[in-house]
């Protein structure tokens, strides 16, 4: 049986993840088709928000720790967010020169309260689910989320599949992405929050507790998290500029890429819990991160468009146990009495090797060509793992015994 508070964070996550699919999964397309950007500004689509998080992330952090309620605050920011999508709705209007880099500020814009919101919404949720059902909260809630999502793109790509370059189709997209924000702030509101004290939930003195990175397991997940992403969010831009100036996907067969990529996650989300609760995260994740190299080098060797959905499909199966098991072990890994000081860091830092990981993955394109670049990450991507391996087994010698209890 759900509880209050887990049955509305499902509602509130589907209308999110419409939101998101109706608008954000189609700036790399759009920003190419309709407005002209070049590889450089499409990097930028994935290496802004995470410039403006690493900005806003700590004052965030400190705003919402003086609170003694945070899902109002939360809530406010996410309708921030959404309403941006009305402005791009005007950014065909204005010269062409200009359109492209207006809609990169856009999207940074979009995303000061979109940050503030997320890290709001990690805290927020990791006081109401415990930690005993934690995994089979998100698991659940991740497939339910991804089920959505994969009906999203299916009606979005066969309703606008003949209207790639049209505006107007963009344009109708933002719109219905902006009435599903309105939704997902009226879910946020629904959740029941318990009221903190403000001084239970920082000292006003204290603005960070530097005594995490003295914690052994927090430490080790640090390292091995944020050398994953980085080598994981590099080909991030890679993907989004082989597809549609290589292979030509129109918006049906990105949609219908998004469709197999998740259809194949609905189904393995529920066994990579099974096997991190058989094996635990740490070890499974070695396993994703060695199926994330894959998908690189496989994206490259053809631009058969049914070929690519297979490699999508591929992919979607090690992108579940990511989505799944990198959250998990980040509130595994961090001490109950820091999370807020933990999650707050590593946001910080992941959103600086988020930054700057497309921006290196456009330089090796525009130094080598695409499919060295792809090769290269594959590569990376591969590493990452021995990483993973090497904090897996920190995590189980007998020295790790005084870095836990740090």
């Amino acid at each position: 049986m759900r509880t209050y508070n887990e049955k509305i964070s499902i509602y509130h996550g589907m209308v999110s993840t419409i939101a998101t699919n109706l608008a954000s999964n189609y700036f790399p397309i759009f920003a190419i088709s309709i407005l002209g950007a070049t590889n450089y500004q499409v990097g930028l689509i994935s290496s802004l928000p995470p410039l403006v998080a690493l900005i806003v992330t700590i004052p965030a952090a400190m705003l919402l720790n003086r609170l003694q309620q945070q899902k109002k605050t939360v809530a406010l920011n996410v309708l921030g967010a959404r309403a941006v999508f009305l402005m791009l709705i005007t950014v065909v209007f204005i010269p062409a020169d200009y359109q492209a880099w207006v809609f990169l500020l856009l999207i940074a814009l979009m995303n000061v309260p979109g940050t503030i919101s997320t890290i709001g919404w990690q805290t927020l949720i990791s006081g109401m689910v415990g930690e005993d059902r934690r995994g089979a909260f998100f698991s659940d809630r991740n497939r339910l989320l991804t089920i959505v999502g994969m009906i999203t793109m299916l009606v979005i790509g066969m309703v606008m599949k003949k209207h790639t370059n049209n505006d107007a189709a963009y344009q109708l997209l933002f719109l219905f992405a902006f009435v599903f924000g309105l939704l997902e702030t009226f879910f946020l509101l629904k959740h029941k929050e318990e009221v903190h004290e403000v001084a239970e939930v920082v000292d006003k003195k204290s603005y960070m507790d530097w005594s995490i990175f003295n914690n052994h397991n927090y430490k080790w997940f640090l390292i091995a998290a944020l050398c994953f992403n980085f080598t994981w969010q590099m080909a991030w831009g890679l993907f989004n500029i082989y597809n549609v100036r290589y292979a030509q996907a129109t918006i049906l067969w990105i949609s219908i890429f998004s469709v197999a990529n998740q259809l194949v996650q609905i189904f393995s989300f529920p066994l990579w819990k099974r096997w991190a609760e058989q094996k635990s995260n740490a070890w499974v994740l070695v396993w994703v991160a060695i199926g994330m190299a894959t998908a690189p080098f496989m994206t490259v060797v053809s631009t058969n468009l049914y070929y690519l959905t297979f490699v999508q499909m591929t992919s979607g199966f090690f992108v579940s146990g990511t989505t799944l098991l990198l959250f998990n072990l980040l509130l595994e890994k961090s001490p109950k009495e820091q999370r807020t000081y933990c999650i707050t860091s590593y946001n910080v830092l992941l959103s600086f090797i988020a930054f700057i990981a497309p921006q290196i993955g456009i330089w090796l394109l525009e130094t080598t060509n695409i499919t060295t670049a792809m090769n290269i990450s594959s590569l990376l991507r591969f590493l990452s793992a021995g990483v993973f391996y090497i904090m897996y087994l920190k995590s189980r010698v007998p020295g790790t015994i005084r870095g836990q209890i740090e």
